[in-house]
């Protein structure tokens, strides 16, 4: 019982401290925001947290920082733990694992999704023949195209494609990624279920 109570308030700690990290990205992305008395008291409080993440160049994309994603799925696992263990009996590695894998394949999911978006506007855009020099495009060029040329070489092997047949087939691989890997997640999870430790 003491347990459970415990595991319930750091859960409710941790989930007041990924609102602080989630209004402190946002207040990063309105600069106006951080200059009062209380964005300066959220951004003592989150910047190490964050900041450890984005040391890893591995979670950036051209213009694009993901470690705030990355920093917020591992405070939703860290939840979720905390979550199971108030309400289950017993917590086991296999409930510990499929925690952790659908933790992060929630931040991967999204990520996919984004990129998925960006490169369908860009598609309906071009279509459209709107003017591509619009700065919004520029930057969802400015995002989208390190991905795209990733994509792109690995399919075509080095082969030049034009923009329109490079964005197609990116925006297909995106979707069937997000597809196959929730599949192979949900798969990956029941057989977790079934470990007996």
């Amino acid at each position: 019982m003491i347990l459970s109570t415990i595991a319930r308030i750091l859960s409710a700690v941790v989930i007041v401290y990924m609102f602080l990290c989630a209004a402190r990205v946002l207040m990063s992305w309105l600069p106006s925001m951080d200059s009062g008395k209380s964005g300066r008291l959220i951004a003592r409080a989150t910047d190490p947290y964050l900041n450890w993440f984005r040391r890893f160049k591995i979670f950036s994309s051209g213009a694009f920082d993901f470690s705030p994603i990355i920093a917020l799925a591992v405070l939703a696992v860290v939840n979720d733990l905390f979550t199971t263990a108030s309400y289950a009996w017993t917590v086991s590695v296999g409930l510990v694992l499929s925690l952790i894998i659908g933790a992060l394949w929630s931040a991967v999911a999204f990520v996919l999704l984004f990129f998925f978006v960006c490169a369908l506007a860009r598609l309906i855009a071009y279509a459209a023949r709107w003017n591509s020099l619009h700065p919004v495009w520029r930057v969802i060029d400015s995002i989208l195209n390190p991905v795209l040329f990733r994509i792109n070489r690995v399919i075509y092997r080095g082969r030049i494609v034009n923009y329109l047949q490079g964005l197609i087939t990116g925006s297909v691989l995106l979707l069937l990624s997000w597809f196959g890997g929730r599949e192979l997640v949900r798969l990956l999870i029941r057989c977790l279920d079934w470990l007996p430790f």
